[in-house]
């Protein structure tokens, strides 16, 4: 016996959408703005009062102070943007902001620029033992860190993810320790720290996360994701 009723056809399924997809690549492009945005405005205001003769003592201490001021500005403003244009501000990136402005008003007061040296260290430490302890206790703080959500990644993925990038951030302060030592303003070579953070420290990171691409695609990840996983990696 055969039903009267008519065939319901099956609602089709919407497809990503162009605009969609622009909005995803737009998004991607404003975190990685945010993120790195103050640490290139750092750079280039020192790079553009940085006298030639670097034993010019006023002229270099006025160079610092230029673009750790302008550094401090900077973060604030990529906290202002990140709230309006992606509309949520992560708890890495409040940590961050606090610690740029509270050691580079120290750098200020005391006209000792090791302290926004120290800065990254500090940062790194702090991430990178907090992730550790997580990923001890069970917990992947880096997922609340990041305030984001990787299409598809387990629990297990996550976990691994914030071993992973812990062990990454003691990398990185001991890496900045020992480069401290070496480029600071002492030996006339804190220029060269300033452009090892944007031409050392961001590649690393970049590249750090794309080495976990494989890991996290095993554990769930939907490819999708990955331009998400590529655009928003933990920052100091």
């Amino acid at each position: 016996m055969t039903s009267d009723l008519p065939n319901t056809p099956t609602p089709a399924q919407p497809e990503p959408t162009l605009g969609g997809q622009s909005k995803k690549s737009k998004q991607g492009w404003l975190n990685i703005a945010v993120d790195y945005g103050p640490v290139v405005v750092f750079f280039l205001v020192y790079r553009h009062f940085s006298p030639s003769d670097h034993n010019d003592v006023i002229a270099e201490v006025t160079a610092i102070a230029s673009s750790v001021g302008a550094f401090m500005v900077a973060a604030v403003v990529a906290l202002v943007a990140s709230r309006i244009w992606l509309g949520r501000i992560s708890p890495m990136l409040w940590l961050s902001t606090l610690l740029i402005v509270g050691f580079g008003g120290l750098t200020l007061l005391l006209r000792n620029p090791v302290f926004i040296q120290i800065k990254p260290t500090a940062i790194y430490l702090l991430f990178g033992v907090t992730l550790l302890i997580g990923a001890w206790r069970g917990r992947p703080f880096l997922k609340y860190l990041l305030e984001a959500a990787f299409e598809g990644l387990s629990d297990a993925g996550w976990l691994k993810l914030s071993r992973n990038w812990g062990l990454f951030f003691l990398l990185l302060a001991a890496l900045n320790e020992v480069l401290r030592q070496y480029y600071n303003v002492a030996n006339g070579n804190f220029g060269t720290w300033i452009s090892l953070k944007l031409w050392l420290f961001m590649p690393l990171s970049f590249l750090f996360t794309f080495t976990q691409l494989p890991m996290l695609l095993r554990q769930g990840l939907m490819q999708e994701a990955e331009g998400e996983v590529l655009s928003d990696p933990p920052h100091e």
